[in-house]
């Protein structure tokens, strides 16, 4: 090969080198959402881009579909040495912060009072959430935005130390995902604290979650791309004084869920919750229902299967149930209704749901999912036995993952 022909070589090496990762400063200040939403656009795989101290008044949602970028601030706190995307004059409800691209890293910031969703990914595995706070300061208000921090469609799913206040629907939110834990993070004074939706191997664990209407919901809906969601372990929480009253629009599935719910487990299968503190939770600790709205999705299954509840600590529950006739058949009991709540739809074969916690246990007798309220007949039960059920595997998520958080 001749000298031109090396030289032509070299400069197409050196033309398709990956570029030096670089850390790009934004700081706060006017002008934050030109020069904020440039750096994300800018940014070239393996960049940081790093968030000075400071409030960033935001008028629009930000995007980044750069993969292997990590957006890091100064802080998450609420003084001045934390980095705070304010969207309190956000023009339109779209996203705080939308992700499109895989291997992101978002830490060290907060958002508040996202017109929509404040913390989106979409379709971005490998997604890292790491001491985050997101809140909408003028506590739960139905205008507040739905999600706090919203995966969806997404592998491998990290959200560690997160703290999330004031959602119109799931604080903490995953969706239609695989290979998931949510850990570490505070969940409070939302209409769902966590909610893993349609999802397959979940862990979620040494979570704080309180003053919410529902306080982690397990759940499974018809229509949507992924379903059969399963192998979910919900266990070492601290899951207490759920007491905010629902304020989700009318219409939205959790517009339904009674006010004090602990953990509410719908449609799922394979779902275990264990040692996990359950106290002052005003309906029931923990509530194991059916799907109860008309559907027509062939492949969908309404019913919850392979539940089973272990080893946790209860405290007071079921004093002022929260759903229809709740009152009512609590008066039927006694006052009060049981630590756990099955709904009985479909009865033991169909659902093996297994109760091994030393509480009272409620069914309701209801012959299937649409059976009205009003046809249920209230018995206690014993759900100690049934059928093995294998215990998901604990989740495990690529070692870059974790290295990216130390």
């Amino acid at each position: 090969m001749n000298n031109a022909c090396l030289s032509l070589a070299a400069a197409s090496l050196l033309l398709h080198a990956p570029l030096a990762a670089r850390t790009i400063d934004v700081a706060a200040g006017p002008g934050a959402q030109e020069r904020l939403q440039g750096a994300l656009i800018d940014a070239q795989p393996g960049d940081v881009v790093r968030l000075g101290p400071g409030r960033f008044e935001l008028t629009d949602g930000l995007s980044l579909d750069v993969a292997r970028v990590t957006v890091r601030g100064a802080g998450p706190g609420t003084g001045a040495g934390a980095s705070v995307l304010s969207l309190k004059g956000q023009r339109a409800a779209g996203e705080g912060l939308l992700v499109t691209s895989d291997d992101v890293v978002l830490r060290d910031f907060a958002v508040e009072d996202a017109r929509g969703d404040a913390i989106k990914s979409k379709g971005a595995d490998r997604i890292v959430y790491h001491n985050l706070r997101v809140t909408w300061t003028g506590g739960p208000k139905e205008s507040n935005g739905a999600y706090g921090i919203y995966p969806v469609s997404s592998e491998d799913v990290l959200i560690d130390r997160v703290t999330v206040s004031g959602a119109s629907d799931a604080g903490i939110y995953v969706g239609q995902s695989k290979r998931i834990i949510v850990r570490n993070s505070t969940a409070s004074q939302n209409v769902a604290g966590i909610e893993i939706e349609n999802s397959f191997e979940a862990d979620v664990y040494a979570n704080t979650v309180k003053h919410n209407t529902g306080g982690v919901l397990v759940f499974d809906l018809p229509d949507l791309p992924q379903l059969g969601g399963h192998a979910v372990r919900i266990f070492d929480n601290t899951i207490v004084d759920n007491d905010t009253p629902n304020f989700a629009p009318k219409g939205n599935i959790v517009a339904s869920v009674p006010m004090g719910v602990g953990v509410m487990v719908m449609a799922n299968r394979n779902v275990h919750v264990f040692r996990n503190r359950l106290a002052n939770n005003a309906t029931t600790n923990v509530m194991v229902v059916a799907y109860k709205r008309p559907f027509t999705d062939k492949n969908y299954n309404p019913l919850p299967r392979d539940v089973v509840v272990r080893d946790n600590v209860h405290g007071r529950a079921g004093w002022a149930p929260g759903f229809a006739g709740g009152k009512e058949l609590a008066a039927a009991m006694g006052g009060t209704l049981t630590p756990v709540f099955w709904d009985g739809a479909g009865g033991r074969a169909a659902t093996n749901v297994q109760v091994r916690d030393k509480v009272g246990v409620v069914s309701l007798g209801l012959a299937q999912p649409l059976t009205p309220m009003t046809e249920a007949k209230p018995t206690p039960v014993k759900l100690s036995g049934g059928k093995p059920i294998v215990e998901p595997k604990r989740v495990v998520l690529p070692a870059s993952m974790e290295a990216a958080i130390k």
